[in-house]
């Protein structure tokens, strides 16, 4: 199953996350659940540079769905440009998008994901409503 980002979202968050050679499998290409890791990485990264930190006595998010598009494989030496995007924002849940570029091959797209997340009130294990603090930096 192919997902394809939106027209209507808002972009967030660009880094640059290096290429390490143990991301490579025995194919001499980055493996598929490295991917899932690198477009964790600057999820994580953007909820760090906006103050937004999960509390486990208290709420934070979660991740419900994930999922990744492969258009190209990617390879050892590199750096990857990952851009996060973030739609479809709802009372307790959002969807994060995220394009996987080569920093040396800019404008094309080696992969293409993202995931569902909820916020959610720990102790009580049900969502709840997104933040003032979080919904200013997910709404236009």
């Amino acid at each position: 199953m192919k997902f394809e980002l939106p027209e209507k979202k808002k972009a967030v968050h660009t880094m640059r996350i290096p290429i390490r050679w143990g991301d490579m499998d025995a194919m001499g290409h980055v493996n598929n659940t490295v991917y899932f890791r690198y477009l964790e990485t600057i999820r994580i990264e953007w909820m760090r540079s906006i103050g937004c930190q999960p509390d486990p006595q208290g709420e934070g998010p979660v991740i419900i769905n994930a999922f990744c598009t492969f258009h190209k494989q990617l390879e050892f030496p590199g750096e990857v440009v990952a851009t996060m995007f973030v739609s479809d924002v709802g009372r307790s849940s959002f969807e994060s998008w995220c394009t996987l570029e080569r920093a040396d091959v800019p404008g094309v797209v080696y992969a293409s994901g993202g995931a569902t997340t909820v916020w959610v009130d720990f102790p009580k294990q049900k969502s709840a409503p997104i933040p003032d603090s979080l919904r200013q930096h997910l709404i236009d």
